[in-house]
């Protein structure tokens, strides 16, 4: 006899709604000679039955990418799943060997110089978290896709945009390939609506520049569009010149 919880009810096998249950999480009863066996087949959120994909989570500056990217690879470790954390060998804003987000938090990891090394350190891995992942060179979504089929689960952060409003590197491919994209957002230093962008504060036209607060702002489209036509003037070359 199967019966099945789903939505706070429980169904037989003919799905005659039994009312009371208190959970709204979905599990598969079996019930053989009189011994109830009960598989749980985990909730939206469920980690087990969702192993081999891909997460990609992007956004502007200042958004919370990295806190996120955090949090989501210390809950794995709690779990006690084997976790391994990869970043560009060229981030070394905070720290050579962490990952650290703006509020301070921070775990260890490994500095790579290209999307292939992950490959041959990821063995023997249950989730894999790698951070600036606009930094990488293309095949960093072959990468993504080779550890998801392996059953790995990948949590990948960046950039989706570059200070123009441009995408960012293979962020538009990682998007198209993932499982699950969370979009997060900063708030806009101008006007106080979401971001969209981060905005270059300081002279320079290279799309990888590395900074901080003294070199990016995240804004809205529409205060990023006054400021680079001229029409909403740029902050001032004091607040520039501490970086």
């Amino acid at each position: 006899m199967w019966i099945i919880r789903v939505n706070n009810f429980d169904y037989f096998n003919n799905f005659k709604p039994l009312y009371g249950a208190n959970s709204d999480r979905l599990y598969i009863f079996a019930q053989n000679q009189n011994k109830r066996k009960m598989k749980d087949v985990g909730s939206h959120n469920g980690e087990m039955m969702r192993r081999g994909r891909v997460e990609v989570i992007c956004g502007s500056m200042f958004s919370g990418k990295t806190e996120e990217l955090i949090r989501r690879l210390k809950r794995a470790q709690f779990a006690h799943q084997r976790v391994e954390i990869f970043k560009p060998s060229i981030d070394v804003r905070y720290s050579e060997e962490e990952v650290v987000s703006h509020q301070g938090n921070s775990i260890m990891s490994t500095p790579v110089d290209s999307s292939a090394s992950i490959l041959l350190l990821a063995d023997d891995t249950d989730v894999v978290g790698i951070d600036e992942a606009q930094f990488f060179d293309d095949h960093i979504v072959e990468v993504c896709n080779e550890l998801a089929s392996r059953g790995i689960r990948v949590i990948a952060a960046g950039l989706d945009l570059d200070f123009k409003a441009q995408p960012f590197g293979p962020m538009p491919q990682l998007c198209a390939i993932a499982d699950e994209v969370t979009k997060v957002h900063a708030i806009c230093v101008r006007c106080g609506a979401l971001a969209y962008v981060s905005h270059r504060i300081v002279a320079g036209d290279k799309q990888v520049m590395l900074g901080e607060k003294d070199e990016y702002e995240p804004l809205c489209r529409e205060c990023y569009n006054k400021t680079i036509s001229g029409l909403t003037p740029n902050p001032s070359p004091v607040r520039e010149g501490n970086g």
